[in-house]
């Protein structure tokens, strides 16, 4: 064969070559179909995050369905579970209104080859892959900690209002505040006089700030690690013009009007984290789990979109976790601000 023939046969194969189609990138969740299971509907603090799972979750080619208890605990839960699971998923996100009670079915979905993980409140560690934390526990405790120990002046009288008794964010954080209070001889002039429950309902948690402003009549700082619980107790505090002070973890759209550092507002300072961040790496990790870039090991490492690379790692209970990232504080200086986006 003559170098010509040659020459031309090269030249049209790489002609095909570059005419050739170039194959798109896999999606992180082409095809998969992903239930997100909240603890309650009308939390608006888990909207936010939901909106930014659904949105991100479907931008990569997967399908998320948003799913609601009728009521805000276990027992709730484990019938939306029990529907999922006869639908057969590729991935169940949950949100847990019960550390232990929700293990059963999850451990069935798990049986059954649906992926399991969890954000916001981690069912324990049999329970699920990879639990993704909006903040460690033990920065969150600390966090709040401080603040009743700056809002009270350094003594007297406090109480914690949290969400259910079973909820498993809100024990973490508040096992975590009374280790760090026993823990430090700078806490010793603070009594915690009680911790009530509001079960994220606005007319309990309004209920149960009544309660202790008349059980404990010397109280100085209510903490609310609960974003319904924190609003209510802050809208009661101010209407009622309590001497009381409030901080906890609210939405600085909910906490806006009553955050100020003067006797006219309720609530000096609070704290929360990035909402839609926290719906974006749960989405990310849960499309990870599915498409089996992680089993959720410790140690493992991922890619979140946009967000860098995370790592997992051991959590609290033995379990893994991956950490979103630090406490957020809101002040009069910035509610206004963060009010626009939360």
């Amino acid at each position: 064969m003559n170098k010509k023939i040659i020459s031309a046969l090269l030249c049209g194969a790489m002609v095909l070559s570059c005419a050739a189609p170039v194959m798109a990138a896999d999606k992180a969740g082409d095809g998969q179909k992903i239930a997100l299971v909240g603890k309650s509907a009308g939390n608006a603090f888990f909207e936010i995050a939901a909106k930014a799972f659904k949105e991100t979750a479907e931008a990569e080619g997967a399908t998320v369905d948003v799913v609601y208890p009728e009521a805000a605990t276990a027992d709730a839960q484990i019938k939306v579970l029990d529907n999922l699971i006869s639908q057969q998923p590729d991935a169940i996100c949950i949100s847990a209104n019960d550390v232990n009670a929700l293990q059963a079915k999850l451990e069935e979905a798990m049986d059954a080859g649906i992926k399991v993980s969890s954000f916001d409140s981690a069912p324990n560690k049999d329970s699920r892959q990879v639990f993704v934390n909006q903040a460690g526990t033990q920065a969150v405790g600390q966090a709040l900690m401080d603040a009743v120990l700056d809002i009270s002046g350094g003594e007297g009288q406090f109480a914690i209002l949290s969400a259910t008794s079973q909820s498993a964010n809100q024990n973490a954080w508040i096992d975590a505040m009374k280790s760090i209070m026993e823990g430090d001889e700078k806490y010793s002039k603070l009594e915690l006089v009680e911790v009530a429950y509001g079960d994220d309902e606005p007319q309990k948690s309004t209920d149960q700030t009544a309660a202790l402003l008349q059980n404990y009549p010397d109280l100085k700082v209510i903490c609310a690690p609960t974003t319904v619980g924190i609003a209510a107790a802050a809208k009661y505090l101010q209407d009622n013009e309590s001497a009381c002070k409030l901080t906890g973890l609210g939405l600085p759209s909910e906490m806006q009007e009553y955050t100020g550092d003067d006797d006219a507002h309720s609530c000096p300072y609070f704290y929360l984290w990035d909402m839609e961040g926290l719906g974006k790496l749960s989405a990310y990790a849960t499309m990870a789990l599915v498409k089996g870039d992680i089993t959720g090991a410790e140690d493992e490492t991922f890619t979140a979109g946009d967000m860098g690379e995370f790592t997992i790692t051991k959590a609290d209970d033995e379990g893994t976790e991956i950490v979103l990232g630090e406490p957020l504080q809101f002040t009069p200086d910035n509610v206004a601000d963060y009010a626009k986006l939360y």
